[in-house]
């Protein structure tokens, strides 16, 4: 039998949550997965179903073979188990035992886990008390490493850094010298071997952004001009590298992240309610990155989680967007960083609204304090509360669903004071949304009235990731059953 898994460690003996079909879609690696994974989401393919109180649902799921594909999901990680040959996490046969649950619960009674259900599920158990535990074996077990033979590769690397973060200072100096208008001619070699320059130099964040440099160079109309906003960015961070020692630890900390150190999660855990508001895949290169955005019931923080997949491979780290964990989360340090490390999970809870939202007039300015703790911020989070997506003369935007009632109410006033309140409560939506289908689904779901949405903005505008229905209330408001329609 080959079995393969993905996900956490599995929690332990806390009341485990009912999932909907739109958070189990939510998981599927690909859309190709998803479709095979609703075909199968059915009784007719499936026997020996079963869950225990644990969040472990199990079944045997008939394929072209004799032998059927035994499929166990932990819903708690959420980790998947399945026989098929599959690389995909989770594979269709685990979507289809998820989405048959989540349509027709009777299907599967409560019993003890099937024999080869409970093997993997003991081995889940095994491990996880393995490395909480470092009498056992776990990682704490083996010792630290030694910290003197750390400290002088961390010195090397920075020499290495410093010569590169020159090396390109001097680069960026010849080409304003230059002029930027005919760097159009030079292709985009000179981008690709300045790139391979500074990863010689062991700086991934600096080779990344003089790719991008490459890709604005004949991007369209006005592009020298972003060429130059881009290389000032540039510039800052070179400088900012070459005088670390003079910043504010927080700020240091974002430095050596974005020049592309590795860097560790720290600091105390934090246990809270976390509400999954969204995951999304993006592709680099020959990896995919998957982003999930979670918000704390309790803390009022929002934090990102990363998760990585190698060619042909989703990533392992799953969560279903919709559904609030109680977990730990270990924060990474940084001036306005929001990444942290998923922990110890203690079980799923019920799903409720959405958190506290914002009007969309003020959005501007969170993404403005957030730019002083790390000016190279691309977006920020945020949740916008009673916004109406509405069409306008470049695409869409979100307005105010209020902002009318207020510029009524100040209609006798001059034409340049607050009689302009409609046009200054309303946010492009950013031009990557625009062809996204999840635009025409928040479309679909405000009809024209107020709703409430989570996403990112910058400096191209708002690009919203999840919505919740116009009937949920925020947080508090007496609502629960927590009903949002994933945007990406």
């Amino acid at each position: 039998m080959q079995l393969s898994h993905g996900g956490e460690t599995s929690p332990t003996g806390a009341p485990v949550a009912h999932w909907s079909v739109e958070q189990v879609l939510a998981l599927a690696p690909d859309a190709a997965s998803r479709k095979a994974g609703t075909r199968l989401g059915a009784a007719g393919p499936w026997s020996g179903t079963g869950c225990d109180a644990t969040g472990a649902v199990w079944g045997l799921c008939k394929g072209g073979g004799s032998t059927p594909y035994r499929t166990v999901v932990d819903t708690t990680g959420p980790a998947y188990a399945c026989s098929c040959p599959s690389r995909k996490f989770p594979c269709k046969h685990a979507l289809g035992l998820l989405l048959l649950q989540a349509s027709d619960d009777a299907a599967f009674r409560p019993a003890e886990p099937a024999d080869w259900a409970e093997e993997w599920l003991a081995g889940r158990r095994a491990r996880a008390a393995r490395e909480s535990s470092p009498a056992a074996g776990g990682d704490s077990a083996r010792g630290p490493a030694d910290p003197v033979a750390a400290r002088k590769r961390a010195e090397r690397r920075a020499e290495r850094v410093t010569g590169g973060a020159q090396e390109l200072e001097q680069r960026l100096a010849d080409l304003l010298r230059g002029g930027l208008a005919a760097t159009d001619r030079s292709g985009y070699g000179l981008w690709e071997e300045t790139a391979a320059r500074m990863v010689d130099a062991q700086a991934p964040g600096l080779a990344a952004r003089v790719r991008e440099l490459g890709a604005i160079t004949g991007s369209g109309a006005g592009w020298p001009v972003r060429l130059l906003e881009e290389c000032a960015l540039l510039h800052l961070l070179d400088t900012a590298w070459l005088g670390r020692d003079r910043l504010p630890d927080p700020l240091a900390a974002t430095v050596r992240t974005r020049v592309g150190l590795p860097i560790s999660a720290e600091g105390p855990p934090v246990r809270d309610h976390w509400l999954v508001l969204a995951q999304y895949d993006t592709p680099d290169g020959k990896i995919v990155t998957r982003r999930i955005w979670l918000y704390g019931r309790g803390s009022g923080r929002t934090a990102l989680l990363l998760s990585f997949g190698a060619a042909g491979r989703s990533p392992a780290q799953a969560l279903p967007v919709g559904a609030t964990i109680d977990a730990e989360l270990t924060p990474y340090p940084g001036g306005g960083q929001l990444r942290a490390e998923l922990g110890e999970q203690f079980g799923t809870t019920a799903a409720s609204g959405p958190p506290p939202g914002i009007a969309a007039a003020a959005a501007p300015a969170v993404y403005g304090n957030a730019l002083r703790e790390d000016p190279w911020l691309e977006a920020w989070p945020v949740t916008l509360r009673d916004v109406i997506p509405v069409p306008s003369k470049d695409g869409w935007q979100l307005a105010d669903a209020h902002a009318g009632a207020q510029a009524d109410s100040t209609a006798d006033e001059p034409a340049d004071g607050p009689a302009d309140a409609r046009t200054g409560s309303a946010l492009p939506i950013a031009p990557a949304a625009l062809s996204r289908p999840g635009l025409w689904k928040l479309v679909a779901l405000s009809g024209g009235g107020p709703v409430t949405v989570f996403g990112e903005i910058g400096h191209r505008g708002f690009d919203p990731f999840a919505a919740w229905d116009p009937g949920e209330g925020e947080e508090g408001a007496g609502t629960t059953s927590g009903s949002v329609v994933q945007l990406v």
